[in-house]
């Protein structure tokens, strides 16, 4: 796995979710730090929102945004604990999406070693539904740098051998 410079860098648009019934724009860090990290990679920031914890209304947010043909992808941060209030992943299974189990294995596998066996409280997910890829990040801070740094900034980089979630896009919406 590495970057090929020989390639051309395509930039993709990158919708951001954060999951909360507590968060505002005003102190939305996981938020921040995920916008930072789009920006810094050359992606565009195509929309930004903020969503109680509520898998209706989640699910609505995510089917506006795959309905958008400028969106090709979202990272949404938090709702996928283990409380009652926790239904990111309940959401994204209203979508009929195909499920990514690798995203979330690979996840929790590099959480361990920032948090121990904390991670198996993760239920970090990832689909292409409708031809949009969703990544479903826990709201901390630690989580959402795990997950950008150690899979996402690769995979959704298009230089990235010997395979990229990038090369996938023309090709989603096959039957």
């Amino acid at each position: 796995m590495a970057i090929d410079e020989a390639k051309t860098f395509i930039p993709i648009n990158i919708a951001i979710l954060t999951v909360s019934d507590s968060r505002t724009e005003a102190n939305d860090t996981s938020g921040d730090i995920l916008a930072t990290r789009v920006a810094d990679a050359g992606h565009n920031l195509a929309a930004r929102s903020i969503v109680k914890d509520d898998a209706e209304l989640l699910a609505g947010q995510f089917n506006r945004w795959i309905a958008n043909p400028h969106i090709d992808a979202i990272v949404s941060t938090g709702g996928t604990g283990l409380t009652g209030r926790d239904v990111t992943p309940e959401a994204l299974n209203r979508l009929k999406g195909k499920d990514i189990p690798g995203f979330g294995e690979l996840f929790r596998w590099l959480s361990y070693k920032s948090i121990g066996t904390s991670t198996v409280q993760s239920r970090a997910h990832a689909v292409v539904a409708q031809g949009t890829y969703i990544f479903a990040l826990p709201g901390s801070n630690g989580a959402v740098k795990d997950g950008w740094d150690g899979i996402l900034a690769e995979q959704l980089d298009s230089r990235n051998r010997p395979c990229n979630f990038v090369e996938l896009m023309p090709r989603l919406r096959e039957s």
